[in-house]
């Protein structure tokens, strides 16, 4: 009965593994208005219908590098499957609650709202606006500048369409307007939409590059981008072998040194009348010179003697004293 048992523990574990070598991986893009197809990340499925329906998060400085952004999480929904290419709707966004619980302090005010507005191309959106005053206000106060903050979004996105609402949302402009808006009947701390939900979609903008495009272009940047690394590459190669050639410190020092001693020698050992006739036959003794077995920097040397360039790895300083 225990072999039984174990052979559907293994067979099962078989179809498991099996499973999961079926899987693929997906890239997920951002919508084609007004963010082109951007890759915003990937996923792992089976197929097509398992992918349709994820809900996809990340932080607004993931998304496009703004780091004062990094509290805002993007929420994304697969809508459809091109190929290997997972495409998504932007559904809406928040702020982290511990970034809100810091901006609300004791003696602050608080005014905050849920406003529905829908765009002109057919989109249903939830907004939800918080302004922290300077100081604690009262009630009055509170709902002059809510009931501001509403015709100020209302009027803005009767007049956009979803895919501007997105952008004035992530950017920071309409969060400015209304500061604009409620500053001169209280002053206020910070302003911020904390929430925005998706709650209808309408009619799909069908403007901008398509995604056949998209690939095109990121081949193309691919391709360059290879072709830079490479090059770059080749650089380094050749400054290292440059490196390799030139004399170190200690080499110098080793070829500078011989030289010395030969200087000063026939100062203290003979007169100057002796160590001409040494100094005669110089030609004869250079051509037996086996230069393979001398420095770069004492090539160089002789080089500079007898007046020729001294640039060049050391075969070529070689075949130049040769000549």
């Amino acid at each position: 009965m225990a072999k039984k048992v174990s052979a559907k523990a293994r067979a099962a574990a078989r179809k498991q593994r099996d499973k999961w070598k079926m899987k693929r991986w997906y890239t997920i893009r951002a919508p084609r208005n007004p963010w082109e197809f951007k890759k915003i990340g990937e996923t792992l499925g089976e197929s097509d219908e398992h992918i349709m329906g994820r809900v996809y998060e990340m932080t607004q400085q993931e998304f496009n590098g703004d780091f004062t952004k990094m509290h805002v999480i993007l929420r994304f929904r697969v809508t459809e499957c091109v190929g290997q290419d997972a495409l998504t709707t932007f559904i809406g966004h928040h702020h982290q609650t511990d970034h809100i619980r810091r901006q609300i302090r004791r003696y602050r005010g608080k005014v905050d709202d849920v406003i529905d507005v829908v765009s002109t191309d057919g989109y249903l959106v939830r907004l939800k606006p918080l302004i922290i005053t300077q100081k604690r206000v009262q009630t009055s106060i509170k709902q002059a500048m809510r009931a501001k903050t509403r015709e100020l979004i209302v009027a803005f996105a009767s007049k956009s369409t979803y895919a501007k609402i997105q952008t004035q949302i992530l950017d920071g402009t309409m969060e400015e307007e209304i500061r604009k808006a409620v500053k001169p009947i209280y002053p206020v701390k910070s302003v911020a939409v904390r929430k925005s939900q998706l709650l209808q979609e309408g009619v799909v903008n069908e403007k901008g590059k398509t995604l056949d495009e998209i690939h095109a272009e990121e081949a193309r940047s691919d391709a360059e981008l290879k072709a830079k690394k490479a090059a770059a590459l080749a650089a380094a190669m050749e400054d290292e072998e440059e490196e390799a050639d030139a004399p170190s410190i200690l080499d110098a020092a080793e070829a500078m040194e011989p030289a010395s001693e030969k200087a000063e020698a026939p100062a203290e050992e003979a007169p100057a009348e002796e160590a001409a006739p040494e100094e005669a036959p110089a030609e004869e003794a250079a051509a037996d010179v086996d230069h393979s077995k001398m420095t770069v920097a004492e090539l160089k040397e002789l080089l500079k003697a007898a007046g020729k360039t001294v640039s060049g790895k050391k075969a070529d300083l070689i075949a130049r004293l040769n000549e």
